[in-house]
């Protein structure tokens, strides 16, 4: 990382993101000082930053005008601090929900009616019923299986949720729980029958996996990048050791979530929450139209 000197100069007028470019190399450099090339960019505007510009913010970092736009920002103590899922509804609710279905199914049993109207079974799918790509995360087989995915939603969800914004995440985590669907449906078999909420869950991994490659110049970045991948070469070798998991769930669900966070750091502005809401709904209307077609 550089650091800035008195001796820098700093522009009295911002550098417009037209000249924030080094043609010369190609190289992005930073839109205040155009000598020092960078690999941050602002996570709300997208200019390019160096580490003297960049403030750490609760998701990215941000530079210098959309600070002073943003205003000051304090922490006010209003109690105990609040962790976990607390200002992420979504997050709450899946998990809740998930809960609740699976008392009411008898604890995971196979012979209740629930499951028996909402796992994604192939040959049911291929006749038209293409929720059955989604329902699944609503049922879980054991008490281990609902455990370790809603522990990695607990974990994984509310950082999402707060950084893109309550739909965008409705929209994400439906979008990999039905590319995750698509791929059960194409790589297994017509009789296959599967329930959880892998591929969702792996759906936010994908999304970390982006966040963490497009940062892979950062200290935090590489970071991030060695967690996820650790997580996800034990997640590759489960399948291995537990026959009968959905594995092709899993790919889905990670292709689908590293894809749309792909597509959604090309966005900004005022309404890119709605910008991004409408790219994950319409992945998952790809998804239900391609066992339609």
């Amino acid at each position: 990382m550089t650091s800035a000197s008195p001796s820098d100069p700093i522009p009295s007028e911002p550098v417009t993101q037209d000249h924030a470019t080094d043609h010369t190399t190609a190289a992005p450099v930073c839109y205040r000082h155009p000598d020092r090339h960078t690999l941050l960019t602002c996570s709300r505007c997208g200019r390019p930053i160096c580490a003297s510009c960049s403030t750490d913010a609760s998701v990215g970092q941000r530079c210098p005008e959309c600070m002073r736009s943003e205003g000051p920002q304090r922490v006010i103590p209003t109690g105990p601090r609040r962790r976990g899922t607390a200002m992420a509804p979504a997050t709450t609710t899946f998990i809740a929900a998930a809960v609740g279905f699976f008392v009411l199914t008898g604890f995971g049993s196979a012979q209740s009616r629930l499951v028996v109207d909402l796992a994604q079974i192939n040959f049911l799918v291929a006749e038209g019923e293409w929720w059955r790509l989604f329902t699944p995360v609503l049922l879980h087989a054991s008490v281990m299986h609902i455990l370790f995915n809603m522990w990695a939603l607990w974990v994984l969800g509310p950082q999402v949720e707060r950084g893109v914004g309550t739909w965008p995440f409705v929209g994400l985590y439906l979008a990999a729980a039905g590319v995750g669907g698509v791929f059960t449906f194409y790589l297994g078999g017509p009789g296959d029958i599967a329930v959880g909420a892998s591929g969702a869950i792996f759906g936010l991994f994908g999304i970390w996996l982006n966040w963490a490659v497009r940062r892979r110049g950062t200290i935090q970045g590489r970071a991030l990048l060695r967690q996820i991948g650790f997580l996800l070469l034990i997640n590759a070798a489960i399948p291995i050791l537990l026959p009968g998991v959905a594995w092709e769930a899993h790919l889905g669900g990670l292709i689908a979530g590293f894809a749309i966070g792909e597509v959604w750091s090309r966005f900004r502005g005022p309404d890119v929450a709605r910008v991004r809401t409408l790219i994950a709904f319409a992945v998952a209307v790809l998804a239900v139209l391609a066992v339609l077609i």
